[in-house]
């Protein structure tokens, strides 16, 4: 049995081997190291999210009880004016002049006009939401002679009708709480399920944004998923985005990162 603490005047971690076989390097050395970089990593983590914590926003308790692909919502079921910025940066992070681009969910379509403020080649949009999609003619006015086009459908039901991309940006949400739970609270962060079909719909050097659901680094966990598919990413932050403390989502700080992940 290998036994390995961390005390703190507020807290004691503890790590308890019972099988001597796990982790089983050549050298006890090597298991050593593993094991108090284990420990150390949790200790300063808890650390920093402790002097976080008192900067979270508190939000508000509403359950998602709507249907987001079939029922009329409103501009803050749909997205926050807070997030406006992160719109902006994540644009800007992949789209080029002249790309083809990939749009999944178009929302009020302020990133849709982002992406289109940077003159891309082609720009495909999939929305999910009837009455969004019903909206895409009207906004579409606005770019007239503009190669732009839009799928209505599920993310997961048309990727047999596209083609590969420049750019992606991916910012859907989930469809309800067990969603919610499911790919944003039991995952590494809520995109996790689209890294594959992104890396397939990617053209070789082609880059993909997302939501990260993280304000200061990426677990170590996010990044093996993103090393799995991809050869490398860079980060950049938002900072004093304008949360209202009443915001329908509760897991933010007033600051977020934009991701910029390279096939």
């Amino acid at each position: 049995m290998t036994k390995r603490y961390k005390r703190h005047r507020q807290f004691e971690l503890s790590l308890t081997i019972k099988d001597d076989q796990f982790l089983g390097t050549p050298r006890d050395a090597q298991r050593n190291w593993f094991l108090n970089r284990t420990v150390k990593e949790a200790y300063e983590e808890l650390l920093e999210l402790d002097a976080i914590a008192s900067q979270m926003v508190r939000g508000s308790d509403q359950v998602i009880d709507l249907d987001r692909a079939k029922g009329s919502l409103d501009d803050a079921d749909i997205m926050e004016d807070w997030q406006i910025p992160i719109m902006k940066t994540m644009a800007e992070a992949v789209v080029v002049p002249g790309a083809d681009v990939l749009e999944v969910g178009m929302g009020r379509g302020i990133a849709s006009e982002f992406i289109q403020e940077l003159h891309p080649a082609s720009h495909t949009i999939i929305e999910c939401n009837d009455t969004i999609a019903n909206e895409f003619a009207v906004w579409k006015e606005k770019y007239p002679n503009r190669d732009v086009r839009l799928i209505h459908s599920m993310w997961q039901d048309c990727l047999d009708q596209l083609g590969t991309y420049d750019s992606i940006l991916f910012h859907t949400y989930p469809l309800s709480d067990e969603e919610f739970v499911e790919t944003v609270v039991k995952d590494v962060t809520f995109a996790a399920h689209f890294l594959e079909v992104a890396h397939r719909l990617l053209k070789p050097g082609g880059a993909l944004t997302y939501l990260t659901n993280e304000f200061d680094s990426l677990s170590r966990a996010h990044q093996r998923a993103l090393f799995t598919y991809f050869s490398g990413f860079s980060l950049s932050v938002v900072r004093d985005l304008d949360i209202p403390e009443t915001t329908r989502d509760a897991l933010w700080v007033k600051q977020m990162l934009v991701i910029k992940v390279v096939k």
